[in-house]
């Protein structure tokens, strides 16, 4: 199911909406001019079977988890980690996710 979810979108986003980590992730990738897709597990009705897949990835707390360009990147540490080295813009845009 979360494979479905990423397809064909440069940028996807699971979130919370009340997860500060989420907040903070959107809010770095969207500064960069992108417009990730977000999917709100508390929000969306099939959420907790999603947040189940995301937690047999090894992935918890389940959310944040980034994709970009389909691939997984991981959570607010991998993010993170990426725009310290200053690869998080050079991998949105060969997502197709920005314009420079």
């Amino acid at each position: 199911m979360v494979r479905r979810m990423v397809a064909d979108r440069p940028v996807v986003i699971f979130s919370r909406s009340t997860c500060c980590m989420s907040h903070t992730i959107k809010t770095l990738i969207s500064g960069f001019g992108a417009n990730p897709t977000v999917y709100e597990l508390d929000q969306i009705q099939n959420g907790q079977q999603v947040e189940r897949e995301l937690h047999k990835m090894g992935y918890k707390p389940s959310v944040p988890v980034v994709f970009i360009g389909q691939q997984l990147i991981g959570g607010p540490n991998q993010v993170m980690t990426l725009q310290v080295k200053n690869q998080l813009a050079p991998l949105l845009i060969r997502a197709g996710a920005i314009w420079i």
